[in-house]
């Protein structure tokens, strides 16, 4: 046991070694960054994700004067992305853009996921959302969402919906659990191809998000009846909500944000959160994501944290309720 004479001797040396270390902590938390950014995206170029964190990535470069460079590694379910992002240094300069599937809608569709994205993560801002849009056929017989509602219900199991994604999936089975329906899945490899099944009236609705439906609800290829959101979305301004339509229940998403490794130091990861909080807020990003038929979200890191919780417990939930297989 040392003596207190000694002990004083090392208490007095730390606290020597805390004050010449303190500000040189500090001093590389005021320089960061001091290099180039790299931003992970894990679907590939063109998508909302990318298109997100190109988006991003020109501000923060204008704002840091460091360039950021975008890397997309799709493929896996988003895990090749995740894994690239978890397996680079946490040190601030690998950013991980990912979307409601692979922070949220993963969760609940795997059995054994091999990342966690509440904990392997620390959250930074959300970017964005867009609502999912419920669309038909154009020539469908259903003009509203109380027509569907009240012809799935007549014939259980009968109409059909697309899904590009499992995440549009859950889409479709949290509409049927609000709704209190059964429709029939019938998947596709993409929201594209799922969009095109629709106009071809091949299958009865789909749900997609605004961003990849509205072009073609413009163009008169599909009908939309529904968004998904707590109002109307500026680029659809004459369909009507989900609450309108007799659905207050219903709210659905595809979104965005921006993470780093939760091993990264907390003055870098405050400092990635802080800038890219204060991109979200500008009102140009306002105005880029309202071109989209998107929004955008400026909350920070806690208001992602509180989302991305939220969002996987709802799939969470529509997982069990409709009985969709786990993977």
């Amino acid at each position: 046991m040392l003596n207190k004479p000694y002990r004083r001797m090392v208490l007095s040396a730390a606290i020597g070694c805390a004050a010449v270390l303190m500000p040189a902590l500090q001093a590389i938390a005021q320089d960061f960054p001091s290099r180039a950014i790299k931003f992970i995206v894990p679907f590939p170029p063109g998508s909302g994700t990318d298109t997100s964190a190109r988006y991003f990535g020109k501000k923060l470069s204008e704002l840091t004067g460091q360039p950021v460079v975008v890397e997309n590694r799709p493929g896996g379910n988003g895990f090749i992305g995740v894994q690239n992002a978890l397996s680079a240094p946490a040190d601030g300069y690998t950013v991980f853009v990912g979307s409601n599937s692979t922070l949220a809608v993963n969760v609940a569709l795997f059995k054994k996921l091999p990342y966690n994205p509440q904990t392997d993560f620390a959250p930074l801002t959300m970017m964005m959302r867009a609502p999912a849009v419920l669309a038909v056929p154009p020539n469908s017989p259903y003009k509203s969402v109380s027509d569907l509602v009240k012809a799935a219900k007549s014939q259980p199991g009968k109409l059909n919906y697309a899904s590009g994604s499992a995440g549009y999936q859950l889409m479709a089975e949290l509409f049927n659990d609000v709704a209190g329906v059964s429709t029939v899945h019938v998947p596709y490899k993409g929201a594209s191809e799922a969009l095109a099944g629709v106009a071809a009236g091949t299958v009865d609705l789909t749900f997609s998000d605004i961003t990849a439906t509205q072009g073609l609800v413009k163009g008169g290829k599909v009908r939309a009846l529904a968004v998904a959101s707590e109002r109307r979305a500026p680029a659809l301004p004459d369909v009507p909500t989900a609450a309108e339509e007799g659905l207050p229940g219903y709210h659905a998403y595809v979104w965005v944000g921006a993470m780093v490794s939760a091993k990264t130091p907390k003055a870098e990861t405050e400092k990635l959160s802080a800038l890219l909080t204060q991109i979200a807020r500008m009102p140009e990003t306002r105005e880029f994501y309202e071109r989209q038929g998107a929004e955008a979200m400026s909350g920070g890191a806690e208001e992602m944290r509180r989302f991305q919780a939220a969002e996987i417990e709802l799939w969470k939930n529509i997982v069990v309720k409709a009985k969709v297989e786990q993977q």
